[in-house]
């Protein structure tokens, strides 16, 4: 059994996750920005993953996969229109385009990224033990 190549596969998912993380957090704090340095409101980010082929093979020949950001895109969903005429970034007709960003959606990304992260944490932290214990045997 080889714990290196788990905790290198759970190593990936961790900065997979953490770039999410980054991201969502990006998106709740832009989320009543209605003007940005392009023009126009925010528009929410996606991180997108894909897995990765490692090179060496697992246990009985198969080959391991693990995880990495294959991309992070806009979300290009037009965001809520609003009625005020007050705001600075208001139309003539006094309605602001507010962004995309939908804050239930972001809170349960930000959970979900942030049990994953635990979880793969979780793997690295009981391999780091077992390796230990392994040691602690063969003295």
């Amino acid at each position: 059994m080889n714990l290196i190549s788990g905790v290198d596969i759970s190593a990936s998912a961790l900065t997979a996750q953490k770039t999410r993380l980054d991201i969502v957090a990006q998106n709740i704090a832009n989320a009543q920005t209605t003007r940005t340095t392009s023009g126009g409101p925010y528009q929410r980010q996606v991180v997108s993953f894909e897995t990765e082929l490692v090179h060496s093979q697992g246990s009985a020949g198969r080959s391991l996969q693990s995880v990495r950001v294959a991309q992070v895109t806009t979300d290009r969903s037009p965001g809520s229109q609003i009625y005020n005429p007050q705001h600075p970034d208001a139309s003539a007709d006094g309605i602001v385009t507010m962004p995309n960003v939908n804050l239930a959606q972001e809170m349960v990304d930000l959970i979900t990224a942030s049990r994953t992260y635990e979880a793969n944490l979780s793997v690295v932290k009981n391999a780091r033990q077992m390796a230990m214990r392994t040691l602690e045997i063969g003295k």
